[in-house]
Order: structure tokens, then C-alpha cells, then sequence
């Protein structure tokens, strides 16, 4: 990444601790809001992400930077045996909690505390991992991406799903205004903290995509990498194994 963009700007804390504090704050409205500035379009890439790996039949999945639960759940259609969520935030754990127990899914969803660049795991643990919209976040983004190629098994799939920039034109010019104008305005006034939204666009429009994601990821052991373009590139999903 060019350039480290945190939450907070004159924060003494670190970018993990800030991002904790962030997703605490924001955690009760952050699932109706996601829905309002995405137009709802982040639940069609969550059901590609599901059809990807129903395809591969994993019987244990990781979905780190859970959050509130969204994709652990969809993630059940896979026919999965075990799914578990990992989140930093306690805030946004606690409403996925309540998300799985509402839908009766306790016996297959472990919704835990955890950090992406610590994983409280075995090596060769998970026939598949997932990250939906977080991989932006880690502190130190090579030492995330080796502990999950640490605790995939051989063979294993990783699926990443997050923000884009669209190249063509006139899709390029407005998601530049959308997420510099539109997105902000929205999050200023229905979120309690008025930097969050501030910081989830811009830490995007510096976060590598396309081709630099993909030499990332081999540059991090993974092999079979390729990247695919959601919705006129406003995301990617990429995929991935070990």
C-alpha cells in the first residue's frame, strides 16, 4: 500500500487498535448503513463468494473480519460442518452473536475474538477462509495474508472479497465522486462517528486492486490467484489456494 490511512489522524493509538475502536463505535448501525451506501449490491458479491466455494465443498471454513456475521452465515450454504467467524471488534461480534442465535446456526457458526495477524490456529486448520472487506484493515497486511496461508491446508481455497476502483469510463469518474462526496456525507449523518466512513473510502481508493492484489498474494505463497471484477469494478473477488 502507498500509504498508511488510519481512522483517527492524531490518534497515539496503533492502526489495529483504532480500527477496533472504530468498528466498536459504529457497530449497531453499521448493517443497515452498509446496506443504504452499497444499495445493497454487497449481498449479490457475498452469494458469489458462497457459490465459489460450494463449488470446492470445504467442510471447515474461516471467515476473518467477520463482523457482524454476514457472510458466516451465507457461508452455511456451502453444507460446511463448521464455520468460524473471527473479528477484532467485540462490538460488531456481539451483534453477529445475536444474528447467528436468532437463525438457530450456534451448532455450525463460533463467532470468536481474534487478530488477523495472530491467528489462535493450527497450521493446515481450514479447507477455506474468507475475508469480506478487510483485508484493508490489517495493520500489516504480508504478516495477515502468511497466517492465513499458515492455517489454510494444502490445497485449500481463500476467497477475498473487497473494494475496487472501476477503470472505465464514465464508471471511474463517478465512483471517485460517489466515494469522495456521496459516501461521507451519508455516514456523517447516520453513524455516530463522523471519521469512519471518512476513513473506509479513502483507506479503498489507496488500497491495491487488480493485478498488484494478485502479485501480493503470490508474493505471500499463495498460487492460482485471479481476481474478479464485480459490478464494473467497484469490487473484487479474489480467489485463491494453497
Amino acid at each position: 500500500m502507498a500509504e498508511k490511512v488510519t481512522p483517527y489522524k492524531n490518534s497515539e493509538l496503533g492502526k489495529k487498535e483504532q480500527v477496533t475502536k472504530m468498528f466498536d463505535t459504529i457497530s449497531k448501525n453499521y448493517d443497515g448503513l452498509n446496506r443504504v451506501i452499497s444499495f445493497g449490491i454487497d449481498i449479490k458479491w457475498r452469494k458469489t463468494v458462497v457459490a465459489i466455494l460450494t463449488k470446492k465443498q470445504p467442510k471447515t471454513i474461516l471467515d476473518i473480519a467477520t463482523g457482524t456475521g454476514d457472510l458466516a452465515i451465507n457461508l452455511t450454504q456451502t453444507g460446511a460442518n463448521k464455520i468460524t467467524g473471527l473479528d477484532i471488534s467485540p462490538g460488531m461480534l456481539e451483534v453477529g452473536k445475536q444474528k447467528v442465535a436468532d437463525k438457530n446456526l450456534t451448532s455450525i457458526i463460533d463467532m470468536i475474538i481474534g487478530d488477523s495477524e495472530n491467528l489462535p490456529f493450527t497450521d493446515s486448520s481450514f479447507d477455506a477462509i474468507t475475508v469480506a472487506f478487510g483485508v484493508r484493515n490489517f495493520e500489516n497486511l504480508d504478516k495477515g495474508l502468511l497466517e492465513i496461508n499458515r492455517v489454510l491446508k494444502p490445497n485449500g481455497t481463500f476467497v477475498v472479497l473487497e473494494t475496487s476502483i472501476p477503470t472505465k469510463t464514465p464508471y471511474k469518474q463517478g465512483y471517485k465522486f460517489y466515494t469522495k462526496y456521496i459516501l461521507p456525507a451519508i455516514g456523517k449523518i447516520f453513524s455516530k462517528d463522523r471519521t469512519a466512513y471518512s476513513y473506509l473510502c479513502e483507506s479503498a481508493s489507496i488500497f491495491p486492486y487488480g493485478e498488484d492484489f494478485n502479485n501480493i498474494l503470490l508474493k505471500n505463497g499463495f498460487i492460482n490467484v485471479e481476481n474478479k471484477p464485480q459490478t464494473f469494478g467497484v469490487a473484487s473477488i479474489y480467489v485463491a489456494s494453497k
